[in-house]
């Protein structure tokens, strides 16, 4: 059976509305992100970067999914009228954890600095983590940006994220 035209309007509805581009950014600069790192060489603290990366693309999926399919009433203690102040509560904490993320990639990104020269034959990390470090600035300006606009609508009354 095809999905009514009132669900498909509220599926296009959300994904144009600023949290569903949001989220949608929050996934691809994520998975870019963990995608980058893991498919690489890694050791020490970048442990840490892919922990944030995957905890929170996973958790920004399962968001993204029940404002889309408008099930957030299902889950408990956070759903229904705590849905908007959940999702800035996510996305400041995402932001907090990030900005660590950042600052190691930026610091592997200075420590391989030295193997950027075109007569460097050995094997380098540093386009890795350069990569890396643009994925974890855009993914934490992302979420700042969101939780921002979250606490200020939760600020105007607003109950909803769509």
């Amino acid at each position: 059976m095809p999905p009514q035209p009132q669900v498909r309007k509220s599926f296009v509805e959300f994904l144009k509305s600023f949290y569903g581009i949001q989220r949608i950014l929050q996934l691809l600069f994520g998975a870019g992100l963990w995608v980058t790192i893991a498919v690489n060489k890694y050791e020490g603290p970048v442990h840490f970067v892919l922990f944030v990366a995957v905890l929170f693309w996973l958790l920004t999926l399962a968001l993204f999914f029940l404002t889309l399919l408008d099930k957030q009433d299902l889950v408990p203690l956070v759903g229904g009228e705590r849905w908007l102040l959940s999702n800035a509560v996510h996305d400041l904490v995402a932001t907090l954890l990030y900005l660590p993320a950042v600052g190691i990639m930026n610091y592997k990104t200075q420590k391989y600095a030295y193997c950027n020269l075109e007569t460097y034959g050995h094997s380098c990390l540093y386009k890795v983590y350069l990569t890396a470090s643009v994925f974890a600035c855009l993914g934490a300006a992302v979420y700042l940006v969101s939780a921002v606009y979250g606490f200020c609508r939760k600020c105007r009354g607003e109950q909803t994220v769509a």
